[in-house]
């Protein structure tokens, strides 16, 4: 009688990335089973944050709000599918909470801040967000024309 053995191929580079994510990663990402992709872009004055969160019910799911400062998008993905066919089941469950975190600047308040959905995609606007961050230039000027330092 002999025994069988099943060899299964290693991918290094998933093992690494998993490594890394658990020793670096932020405490929210690895207790999380869902991590949806997000892009800030600025629009103007206004920022626009994108998260995508597809199959999402986001009236039921999805909160978006201000909280220290912070914009806070957090749900819950519940996607549960069963399929029939040649007389057999499958059904499958997928599930996770999330959370991600933006910081704001000082400035800008709960009013600022609106949400749609869209094919996918949670767009969050918050009007002003960039107002005021232009830079100021500063006059230089020679040594003739600088205050003098008194000495006590």
């Amino acid at each position: 009688m002999s025994t069988l053995s099943l060899w299964t191929r290693r991918d290094p580079f998933a093992e690494f990335d998993a490594l890394v994510r658990q020793a670096f990663g932020p405490a929210a990402t690895r207790r999380s089973g869902f991590v949806p992709a997000a892009e800030v872009a600025r629009d103007g004055d206004d920022a626009v944050v994108r998260v995508e969160l597809p199959g999402l019910d986001v009236e039921k799911d999805v909160t978006v709000e201000v909280d220290r400062g912070r914009l806070v998008v957090h749900g819950e993905r519940r996607d549960e599918r069963t399929e029939e066919k040649d007389g057999r089941s499958l059904r499958e469950v997928r599930y996770g909470t999330f959370r991600r975190s933006f910081a704001l600047p000082q400035h800008v308040t709960a009013d600022a801040v609106s949400a749609s959905y869209d094919a996918g995609v949670l767009s969050v606007r918050v009007t002003g967000a960039y107002a005021g961050t232009a830079a100021t230039r500063i006059a230089v000027t020679s040594g003739a024309g600088a205050p003098a330092i008194e000495q006590a």
